[in-house]
């Protein structure tokens, strides 16, 4: 018998862009693959802006072509530290795919709960 030894493919480069022009909501752009090989760029520009103690934070999914457990898990670290920073987590532009990831995993509820100190009156919601 024969195995072939596919070989993995590698991850597209994430891109990450912040749009600071409205200081109480920075905007980051996210786009390319959001994996377990480029997902620390975000998390660690994800606590630099929370560090900041906006009063939300904003993340465009508008070029995201995939995303894992690492990405999710990225998603959830934004809206944890979040809620102890009082900033609400806001998504758009979200691709189905990911609209799925999340409803599937309950994270699209846990989106929707205001930051526990209440600050931001805009909420937060996962849109398409």
């Amino acid at each position: 018998m024969v195995v072939s030894q596919r070989r993995k493919p590698e991850a597209a480069p994430l891109t990450i862009s912040v749009d600071r022009s409205d200081p109480a909501a920075p905007v980051v752009g996210v786009g390319g693959d959001l994996a377990y090989a480029t997902s620390a760029p975000l998390r660690a520009e994800v606590d630099r802006l929370l560090a900041e103690r906006p009063a939300a934070l904003v993340f465009d999914f508008g070029g995201l072509n995939f995303c894992d457990s690492t990405g999710l898990s990225v998603i959830v670290h934004a809206w944890r530290e979040g809620q102890q920073a009082g900033t609400a987590i806001e998504l758009r532009a979200v691709p189905r795919f990911l609209e799925t990831i999340l409803d599937m995993t309950g994270v699209t509820g846990l989106l929707d709960r205001s930051p526990v100190d209440g600050r931001s009156a805009s909420g937060s919601a996962a849109s398409a």
